[in-house]
């Protein structure tokens, strides 16, 4: 039966009332095996027992293959190699058996005399059931049964022992050291997970060189099956089933005639990716092809060799890509050619038809509907009910389309093709992980609710640095029901304990969070010397700090965790915490270098200095990941350029940022900056005046003394108000003195006051600074977030009243700038506006009547209904609420959007007198997702993240 999304979205409703009203357990399940040998449990290996493996030779040769890793996986944990015996005679007491309905007898003997009960996996897609069963045949005590419903249930069921005991999917990728142990034991019952909700799940190898094409060619010669077959058994242990193979200069089935035949046992569907047509490569047209990739010019030539592509495939289990594009992933024409699509299709479905003997619509098919394509779509072209649209993200994790929930459900269904690694504007992004699972998952579960459950598949670049964002992806699509957004963080820690002891599975958690959040303000390639403020809320210090202190934390867990585990860690958490790090603080170095030999510092040169060091550190850390780490076996892997990006391509090597050196003179000079201000004195003109300090300043005012030559530089502050206090008031400075300016608030006198400050440097130089002082009233009524210099910043989540029930607003752990956002979550789309749509009510308090600018941060989500923009509502103090659009009401274009991760709505309000206030906003369209409000009642300091969280009065 086929489900509407609008029935969708309803069903998903009623689970996740379910779910909240159940116990969680989507993380806290016990697992089924145990070390201990308790009553009823059976020895997968014990002292005194290691029983064999039995299977069929009937059943498929890729059950074979993967009770070998079973064997030997029970070897990793236990140092015991149980034997595997495919001959189908059991005469041990106790025995493992593995088989598949239908095609193992062994298995189809013990359903068919009852002793296993395989009611819950017959005609399921990929279901497994793991039983212990007492006296399953004559002369045997014990069986463990590993029964699929079909060849990847059984694969699965094989896999999910390994897991559970301790063999991570990462085994080999991440070199994580499977967890010890003397004797293991499968507790007495009943196991399964399921059949998966998303029938088709995988990754796509892209962007392959100079990384991946560098690693495998010396290792494996070439993109040969030697190289696949751990490709096969990542995605296997990870339980998914699709490929798209590496496609830059690579041809699947010619690179390797063993290549297809492997994944075909193996049970891994193929496909070929969006712009690769029936099987063929992008690179055998070069190879094979004649004439131009036209099909209005070569239509007899293209035939050919579509043809022969499917010729060659055979029997194999496959997803045929239809369609076309133009030569090499461009746009076929400049126009929207309807018409010749939908005959390319019409004519590659025949080919099909003829080549397999069956109607086409008995072979799968996807049409990709990816960048110009989806415009086909848009205008009204349409392909057979049989094949699965495959809808796409923007390349930069925001999916452009979803099904409409008022069309009918297609029989072929919608898929997704979703990016962790893209090549194109506004930058490539390649080099390191940068994706927040929290944002896969806002936009994976919008894609299920609306019913793109057919096929999920991720570009995963080069798969490594991207362990972690890969495993969720695929874990969620297995069972997007099972995951909710309060989930997340266990997820992580779940996955951090599955690589790591479990003792370190919070603090690597934590790590992992914090990095991918760090990292998705703004990606490596798109950083620069200007991204961050200098001057403005310390910004541009504050990330330092807070890299300092991530990498400080990620030092201490590796000094501790136990050797054997030093090199996954590394690779997992260690290298993208430490590379992360010093990117930015080489780039926020050069910034200072600039500035400060602008200004004539004599710390100038010291940041050139700085920029260098850097710089020759990001090769060290490469170096060590290269040719040290797990003695030299990922060599290449992170050879990606990621520094010195002029344009959206990537530059042929790393550049360092260009920096200024200055001659500084032998005799002390004097500089004056303060916070909140590009100017430095004596050279500008007036008087330097800090930002307004109040009782609710959430800022530190600093005044930065510094020294313009090479002899020490003696200065002194003069300071008429005991109330005011300096950190240093007199000193000598050899490059920069910070000197922060506190209150004492109860002695300080109430209301504004300007209170002056001479700072005398070397001869008669001399610099005041201002400091404003506003010594607010204690009124008792002030409550929420409260003004302080020119604005109110309301983080997402500070709202103080939230309504409740269905389609509420909900809260997204991990996500946006500020450490959280706000979703409209499951909103039924095409609804009008009405004060009863869920809300969120934030207080906030400003000292003076007039008008307002808020603007509202926001996940740059797209209209993926194409109902003109996705709409939310606000108000302040009950006033008329105003509609806004994401897409309408903003100034940032779509590469403003997804460099900063963020786009900016903004709208005006009155405030008719000062005091306490309350705006209010109301979800209209599902996909809102608000990280950040800031209410403007005065000029603002530009800065990237925006002003820090304004102080909260309860």
């Amino acid at each position: 039966m086929k489900i509407s999304a609008a029935a969708r979205l309803k069903k998903r409703f009623f689970y996740g009332v379910i779910a909240f009203l159940l116990p969680a357990l989507v993380f806290a399940q016990e697992s089924y095996i145990t070390q201990n040998a308790e009553e009823g449990a059976f020895a997968l290996a014990s002292a005194s027992e290691l029983p064999s493996i039995y299977l069929n030779t009937e059943d498929f040769k890729g059950v074979k293959l993967v009770a070998e890793d079973l064997s030997q996986d029970i070897e990793r944990v236990t140092g015991r190699l149980p034997q595997i015996d495919s001959t189908g005679e059991i005469s041990a007491k106790t025995a493992i058996i593995v088989g598949t309905l239908g095609k193992s007898p062994l298995i189809d003997q013990l359903a068919g005399n009852g002793k296993l009960d395989v009611s819950e996996i017959v005609g399921n897609w990929e279901n497994f059931s793991i039983q212990v069963v007492e006296n399953p045949m004559p002369n045997v005590e014990k069986a463990l049964v590993i029964a699929g419903s079909d060849k990847r249930g059984t694969i699965f069921g094989m896999y999910d022992v390994s897991e559970e005991m301790g063999v991570s999917p990462w085994y080999w990728w991440a070199d994580v050291p499977a967890k010890k142990a003397d004797e293991i034991y499968v507790k007495s019952g009943k196991f399964t997970d399921g059949s998966p909700k998303v029938k088709y799940r995988g990754i796509f190898i892209n962007d392959e060189a100079p990384a991946l094409s560098g690693w495998i060619m010396e290792n494996f010669g070439g993109f040969n099956s030697q190289f696949y077959e751990h490709v096969f058994e990542l995605i296997l242990r990870l339980k998914g089933n699709y490929l798209w193979p590496a496609m830059w200069g690579r041809a699947f089935y010619d690179d390797d005639p063993k290549n297809p035949k492997l994944a075909n046992d193996y049970g891994i569907v193929i496909g070929t990716s969006h712009h690769e047509p029936l099987m063929r490569a992008h690179a055998e047209w070069g190879k094979y092809g004649e004439g131009p990739w036209d099909y209005t010019k070569n239509k007899e030539n293209l035939q050919e060799f579509w043809r022969k592509g499917m010729e060659r495939m055979g029997d194999n289990e496959s997803l045929v890509t239809i369609g076309m594009r133009g030569d090499g992933d461009e746009p076929m024409s400049e126009g929207t050619a309807i018409n010749l699509l939908e005959n390319i299709v019409a004519d590659q479905r025949q080919i099909i038809s003829e080549v397999t003997g069956k109607p086409a619509e008995e072979t799968p098919q996807v049409w990709a509907l990816y960048k110009e394509v989806q415009d086909y779509y848009d205008q009204g072209m349409r392909v057979p009910d049989d094949v699965t649209l495959l809808l796409s993200d923007d390349n930069w994790g925001n999916i452009r389309k979803l099904p409409n929930p008022e069309e009918e459900p297609r029989e072929g269904g919608y898929g997704i093709y979703y990016h962790y690694d893209y090549v194109g504007g506004p930058r490539n992004y390649k080099w390191i992980n940068t994706t927040q699972i929290s944002r896969v998952w806002e936009q994976m579960n919008l894609a299920y609710d609306f019913g793109a459950d057919r096929l999920w598949i991720v570009n995963v670049g080069d798969i490594k640095p991207m362990e972690y964002p890969i495993s969720f992806f695929l874990d969620f699509a297995w069972n997007p029901e099972k995951i909710a957004a309060e989930d997340l963080r266990d997820y992580t820690v779940n996955w951090a304990a599955e690589q790591f002891p479990q003792e370190y599975a919070e603090e690597t958690a934590d790590l992992l969070l914090t990095y991918t959040n760090y990292n998705s303000r703004r990606k490596p390639e798109l950083i620069s010397p200007e991204t961050y403020s200098l001057n403005n809320f310390n910004e541009a210090d504050k990330v330092l700090k807070d890299f300092d202190t991530l990498e400080e934390k990620a030092e201490n867990v590796y000094s501790k965790i136990p050797q054997e585990y030093k090199d996954a860690f590394y690779q997992l958490v260690l290298f993208p915490v430490k590379a992360s790090a010093n990117l930015n603080r080489l780039y926020i170095a050069a910034a200072k270098n600039k500035l400060y030999a602008e200004q004539g510092r004599a710390s100038a040169n010291e940041y050139a200095d700085k920029v260098e060091e850097y710089f020759k550190k990001d090769a060290e850390l490469t170096d060590y990941y290269h040719h040290e780490m797990a003695d030299g076996k990922w060599n290449h892997m992170m050879s990606q350029t990621h520094i010195g990006y002029t344009y959206w391509q990537q530059p042929e090597q790393n550049n360092m940022p260009e920096v200024t050196r200055i001659d500084v003179p032998q005799d002390a000079a004097m500089g004056v900056t303060i916070s909140g201000s590009e100017k430095s004195w004596p050279e500008a003109s007036g008087s330097a005046k800090l930002p307004i300090l109040s009782p609710y300043s959430n800022q530190e005012a600093k005044i930065t003394i510094f020294n313009k030559g090479q002899e020490e530089l003696k200065y002194k502050i003069k300071n008429k108000k005991d109330w005011l206090q300096l950190s240093s008031e007199k000193g000598t400075v050899t490059d920069n003195q910070e000197i922060t300016v506190n209150v004492d608030w109860k002695s300080a006198p109430k209301g504004t006051t300007e209170v002056p400050l001479t700072i005398k440097g070397p001869g008669r130089t001399k610099v005041e600074v201002i400091v404003p002082v506003h010594n607010n009233p204690a009124e008792a009524d002030i409550s929420g977030y409260v003004e302080s210099n020119g604005y109110i910043s309301i983080p997402a989540t500070g709202y103080s009243e939230k309504s409740e029930g269905e389609n509420a607003w909900q809260e997204i752990p991990n996500l946006g700038k500020t450490g959280a956002a706000m979703s409209s979550g499951e909103m039924q789309p095409g609804q009008e506006f009405t004060e009863d749509n869920p809300y969120l009510q934030y207080e906030f308090y400003a000292f003076e009547s007039g008008k307002v600018e808020v603007e509202f941060t926001l996940s740059p989500s797209l209209d993926f209904l194409d109902r003109g923009g996705l709409r939310f509502a606000a108000s302040i103090d009950g006033k008329e609420p105003k509609i806004l659009n994401l897409q309408e009401d903003t100034e940032d274009d779509w590469n403003t959007s997804v460099a900063n991760n963020a786009t900016r709505v903004t709208a005006s309000f009155d405030l008719e007198a000062g005091g306490n206030h309350s705006l209010k906003i109301w979800a209209v369209d599902p996909g809102i997702v608000i990280q950040k409000i800031l209410i403007k009642t005065g000029e603002v300091g530009d800065s990237y993240l925006g002003p820090p969280e304004s102080v909260k009065v309860e």
